[in-house]
């Protein structure tokens, strides 16, 4: 599937395609075909909703649950399914297994309501977070991309005050940790795109063809957060992304 149903002002898929259309491939089983040749030889690690967000829309195609019921006949395929959706129902629909991880991009409501269009509130994502984390679903936590904005530090730490009431923390799979980049070509299209985005507007530093905030700011804002979450998840489950 390509393309989202949302509308987030800084996604790299609008620097991606040439049309914002809902692409939905129909050969699903073609991909799990060629899927268990490769797993025969070697383990595979795949996140399946790169291009598109498969739970938001999973009430229309089942694929999200498709690829979960396959990946529980496969011990030596772990999959990410990554989403912004607050869809409590999939946790009735699907059972947890170890090796299907539902990874939730969490943002301050700031960001969400400046940048992130037609996506749920950060307390509609929590509570999923939470619900998915209590019936026993591996869970993962995104803060990624962090989004500067003039007061960040407090919408970041109230946003993690949030999540941190209503979470189990000890009981979440992992977390990430990240600052917005992107790379020059798409954030040329998005800027055409988005003329207004105080994100995608934003004077960043190009570094090798990727734009983001430069290592001042980047290291003050992802180690800001790590700091605080540390007081909740151990380093080893702190994933920080680094270029």
């Amino acid at each position: 599937m390509m393309n989202c149903m949302f509308d987030c002002s800084y996604c790299y898929l609008k620097g991606m395609y040439p049309s914002g259309h809902m692409v939905i491939f129909v050969n699903l089983e073609d991909y799990f075909e060629k899927l268990e040749e490769m797993l025969a030889k070697s383990e595979i690690y795949l996140c399946v909703s790169y291009d598109a967000d498969l739970l938001a829309m999973d009430s229309l195609t089942g694929y999200a649950s498709a690829w979960a019921d396959f990946a529980k006949k496969h011990g030596n395929l772990k999959i990410e399914i990554r989403t912004k959706s607050a869809r409590m129902e999939m946790w009735e629909q699907c059972e947890p297994a170890s090796n299907v991880i539902y990874a939730f991009t969490v943002a301050p409501e700031e960001i969400i309501a400046a940048s992130e269009k037609k996506t749920p509130s950060a307390k509609a994502r929590i509570a999923c977070v939470a619900e998915g984390v209590k019936r026993g679903f591996a869970v993962r936590l995104c803060f990624d991309p962090m989004i500067y904005c003039p007061d960040w530090e407090k919408e970041y730490h109230e946003m993690l005050e949030l999540v941190t009431k209503e979470v189990p923390m000890d009981q979440i799979f992992d977390v990430s940790v990240g600052s917005f980049r992107v790379s020059q070509d798409y954030l040329k299209k998005m800027r055409k795109n988005e003329p207004y985005s105080a994100v995608v507007q934003f004077p960043f530093q190009n570094d090798g063809g990727v734009y983001h905030y430069g290592k001042e700011l980047t290291e003050q804002m992802e180690r800001f957060l790590i700091r605080q979450l540390l007081e909740y998840v151990p380093e080893e489950k702190i994933f920080r992304w680094e270029s």
